[in-house]
């Protein structure tokens, strides 16, 4: 079994993952901000709790230098830490936006490089979303064509992108971005419907956990690639 890392993972589809991969036999470190959260799921899971904010340069040092310490290697990586803010489009709600979902992508995955190479199938997986997709928000058939929020959509659009390219540049490892599927989260509060957040993290999780075998470079759902 291999060791993972979880980011934004003491709630929703972020623990969720963690909790199968850790029911798989993983070493499963869950990040979190938030220190009490944070160690509260990670105990209710047999999970291993680090502080990290994708927001900060040496949250992110540290969390993986303890990872370092302990393990020697990173063979699953989780992007999933994000936020959705549904207040007017300003500046420092863009700024907010991609500091986490587009910048946190690059600082954690920066620091994991290392230890993800002393893996023997190093794989790296962002929490995404179709509504960062221009193939999916501009197709009238499908749900994104009627999504409007500006910002959320960009900043994973953005996501994918540095996903896409991190893949292009390290062609030794499985990196790609998923859409795990429309779920019940705090983040889609304001929405109706959604479906369990159990159904959301198999989809990361089976990707995941592909190993050597997964494909690269692409933005998938449960059905397969997404165009984007």
């Amino acid at each position: 079994m291999g060791v993972a890392l979880v980011t934004g993972a003491n709630r929703g589809i972020g623990f969720e993952v963690a909790r199968q991969l850790a029911e798989r036999g993983h070493v499963v470190y869950l990040g979190a901000r938030n220190d009490d959260r944070g160690r509260a799921a990670a105990s209710a899971i047999g999970a291993r709790f680090v502080t990290l904010d994708v927001t900060d340069d040496e949250s992110v040092a540290q969390a993986v230098d303890r990872i370092a310490d302990a393990e020697g290697r990173l063979d699953i990586l989780v992007n999933n830490a994000g936020i959705q803010e549904f207040g007017p489009a300003d500046g420092p709600a863009a700024l907010r936006a991609f500091d986490t979902n587009a910048v946190g992508v690059v600082r954690v995955t920066e620091a994991a490089l290392p230890l993800l190479r002393a893996s023997a199938a190093p794989t790296v997986v962002t929490v995404s979303s179709s509504a960062g997709s221009f193939g999916a928000v501009t197709d009238p058939a499908r749900p994104e064509y009627h999504l409007t929020n500006a910002v959320y959509a960009a900043s994973k659009a953005a996501a994918t992108m540095l996903t896409l390219q991190y893949a292009k540049a390290h062609p030794e490892m499985r990196i790609n971005a998923v859409e795990p599927g429309y779920t019940d989260t705090d983040m889609t509060a304001g929405f109706d419907g959604g479906r369990p957040v159990e159904d959301s993290a198999r989809v990361v999780v089976a990707l995941a956990t592909r190993g050597a075998s997964a494909p690269t470079g692409t933005l998938r759902d449960e059905d397969g690639v997404l165009p984007w």
